[in-house]
């Protein structure tokens, strides 16, 4: 009964969305006429979900009314009660659909994000991982048309990356890159090992939606702003002017760096950019942390701490500890094939959140 409620009240919505995008005085309202378009466009695929959940139901009613009037010869009967088994198997597919498309959606999922990966434990071996890391998600997001830019990285003498932050523009990136958050853990053995160990390093990667402006206001009286100079390649310039720029949050003690900018400006609107989306994320954690404590069913924290994935190169192995998945397609995965692990991630995101919602009375 709460699923029909949830079902017909979002019809509702849907048919009074649309009478409202007729009406010319919405249509005149551009900015009303966009915000109504989007929640159309939102809720039309619940909407024709139910169209066909609720066409496989008045079928199936119609096969069970044949069976119980009686009458029928036998091969009626038969066609009734073929009828009857298909839509009962569609509709209990289509109502696992229902439930998923139910189910609440991250405000931020369809937001553009920005990737911060640092080298932990392991030394220069991190390092290069770290650069492989970022090498991954930039196939992976131009495999899905998003875009990447650069905007700072701590580079090592041999072409690893202590630290590396970067953004990928493009609709719904939060809402796949966000299952990268965490500690990845790689194991091989390094060139620089002669007796063949294999050593164990580990990258950290944070993925935070980006910050509007509006979302979080910086004060300038919080700020403190310091120039450098920047350093690792680029030639004569970057060694003689204070183009890198340093930024400090005083209430908070967040430090953000950039210095792939000649322009000192550019480089201060990067690392603002950085900072907004570090605090809002730090909001987002601190309100994640509440829900938490007043829910025992907790779906995917993506805590930092947390150890997602280990990459085996001598076995040539990828695994997700949060799924337990495993893969023996290493060489794919860092060449950006990350959808056969994000895919599965998303289906037991869907599963805790059914479980969850199951267990609340909510659908």
């Amino acid at each position: 009964m709460q699923l029909g409620r949830q079902l017909q009240s979002v019809r509702s919505r849907y048919e009074e969305i649309a009478r409202q995008l007729q009406e010319p005085a919405v249509a005149a309202d551009g900015a009303r006429y966009r915000n109504l378009m989007k929640e159309y466009k939102e809720l039309t695929p619940l909407a024709q979900v139910y169209d066909a959940y609720e066409a496989v139901c008045r079928a199936g009613d119609e096969a069970r009314a044949l069976l119980e009037e009686g009458g029928l010869d036998e091969e009626l009967k038969q066609l009734a009660r073929a009828q009857l088994e298909e839509s009962t198997s569609r509709a209990q597919a289509l109502e696992g659909r229902l439930k998923v498309l139910l189910l609440p959606r991250d405000a931020r999922d369809e937001r553009s994000v920005i990737v911060e990966i640092r080298a932990g434990a392991g030394g220069e071996e991190a390092a290069l991982f770290a650069h492989s890391l970022q090498r991954m998600y930039a196939l992976y997001a131009q495999s899905r048309g998003w875009k990447v830019e650069l905007l700072n990285e701590n580079a090592t003498e041999l072409g690893g990356a202590k630290e590396v932050s970067f953004s990928v523009e493009g609709q719904g990136a939060f809402s796949r890159m966000k299952y990268e958050s965490g500690v990845h853990r790689v194991q091989r053995v390094p060139e620089t090992e002669t007796q063949g160990r294999i050593h164990t390093s580990t990258v950290t990667v944070a993925v935070m939606p980006q910050a509007e402006e509006v979302e979080v206001v910086l004060d300038p009286a919080d700020l403190k702003i310091d120039t450098f100079r920047s350093s690792g390649a680029g030639g004569q310039h970057v060694n003689k002017t204070s183009s890198a720029i340093r930024v400090t949050h005083l209430p908070t003690g967040l430090v953000v760096e950039c210095q792939d900018e000649r322009s000192q400006y550019k480089n201060k609107e990067k690392a603002l950019k950085v900072l907004r989306s570090r605090l809002l994320a730090r909001e987002q954690a601190r309100r994640d942390a509440e829900l938490a404590a007043r829910r025992k069913s907790q779906v995917g924290t993506g805590d930092r701490s947390e150890r997602i994935r280990t990459y085996n190169f001598p076995q040539g192995r990828v695994t997700d500890h949060r799924i337990g998945l495993t893969l023996y397609k290493l060489d794919a995965v860092l060449d950006g094939a990350l959808d056969e692990i994000i895919e599965p991630l998303i289906t037991a995101h869907r599963a805790q959140q059914l479980k969850a919602a199951g267990e609340e009375g909510d659908i």
